[in-house]
């Protein structure tokens, strides 16, 4: 609960211009590496995660920041002997220090689902912690890659674009809802049903990250899954309700963290590498799209330098599969509707 009342606290807090000249060599992309803003680094994802990172040759800058206690995670880090130097930023009045001349922004901060939390429980405050976060990289770092992990995704990733927009910033090729930990659930479970290793497998999730708008197109991963219908319909909802699974066996002690953090760093680190130019980077996020109904849908993508660069065919779908697909639509729609209705209001 402190970590709430700081982060209510935060919201009235006013954003301030950076440290005159701070970052200032840092705002062009570099070759030896790029500049990472990680916001709600002291968190339950945010720690792994800058973890991680900080292991990353791609890494230059390691901008952690929080509410608190992120002096202590920034001392942490900066102890383990990679060429990641991290700094540490703590409250509103040095946000503007975190993200000036960063070239990615990951957002893993807010609160964790936890047992008889209701959505709107959920989306009520995580909804205004994206809000203020993404004014700062609209003020900031305008062209940042950015990539939102707070939850529920399907909406906090439409009200980040509502930030954007209003300051005129908006780039829909570099703003991201990060679907990465479906992905790699779908691998991971598909990969036992095979009975092999799951860093051969590749199972393209599309449509959002709750519940039934997770849709794992199991007719498209590769090796391919011959398995009867209701086994794979055991398989979709297994996939599905992960993350409840994870909440029910830490018996209210937080959600999936770890899992989570491995996958938004898989994440990043598909960003820096189109960034940097690699050819043939493909994931799955969601972003606002023209490929459904829907002006927000996560599909595989193809990234390179600019951000979005390609979006991939939707896969051809089986009857079981396209009855989850429309069974998500209105779930969707709801979804991102509430997160347009709550930036409307601002």
């Amino acid at each position: 609960m402190q970590r709430v009342a700081r982060l209510a606290a935060h919201f009235s807090g006013g954003l301030q211009e950076p440290e005159e000249g701070l970052h200032a060599q840092n705002t062009s992309a570099p070759g030896d590496g790029y500049n990472v803003a990680v916001l709600g680094a002291a968190g339950g994802i945010g720690q792994p995660l800058s973890l991680l990172l900080k292991l990353s040759s791609r890494v230059r800058e390691l901008r952690l920041y929080d509410v608190a206690n992120t002096a202590g995670v920034a001392g942490d880090l900066s102890h383990i002997s990679t060429a990641a130097h991290v700094t540490a930023h703590t409250g509103p009045q040095q946000l503007g220090d975190a993200l000036y001349g960063a070239h990615l922004v990951v957002i893993p901060a807010g609160v964790p689902r936890k047992p008889g939390m209701t959505r709107d429980d959920l989306f009520n405050i995580n909804a205004g912690i994206v809000r203020t976060l993404v004014e700062g990289v609209a003020r900031y770092c305008p062209g940042a890659w950015l990539a939102v992990i707070s939850n529920p995704v399907n909406s906090t990733v439409p009200i980040a674009a509502e930030v954007l927009k209003r300051a005129g910033v908006f780039n829909p090729a570099r703003l991201f809802g990060v679907t990465s930990l479906d992905v790699v659930r779908a691998e991971t479970f598909v990969a036992q049903a095979l009975g092999v290793d799951p860093a051969g497998v590749h199972v393209p999730v599309i449509g959002g990250h709750a519940g039934i708008t997770i849709l794992p197109v199991l007719s498209a991963a590769t090796p391919p899954l011959a398995l009867p219908e209701e086994r794979q319909r055991a398989l979709m909802a297994r996939i599905q309700d992960a993350g409840t699974e994870v909440v029910q066996a830490k018996a209210g002690a937080g959600s999936a963290t770890l899992s989570m953090a491995h996958a938004a760093a898989r994440f990043a680190e598909a960003c820096l590498r189109a960034m940097s130019g690699e050819a043939g980077v493909v994931e799955c996020a969601y972003v606002a799209s023209s490929l459904t109904p829907q002006p927000y849908f996560a599909s595989q993508l193809r990234l390179g330098p600019a951000g979005i660069a390609e979006f991939l065919p939707l896969p051809r779908l089986t009857p079981l599969e396209r009855d989850n697909y429309e069974r998500m639509q209105e779930e969707l729609r709801t979804s991102i509707q509430k997160g347009l209705d709550f930036a409307a209001r601002q």
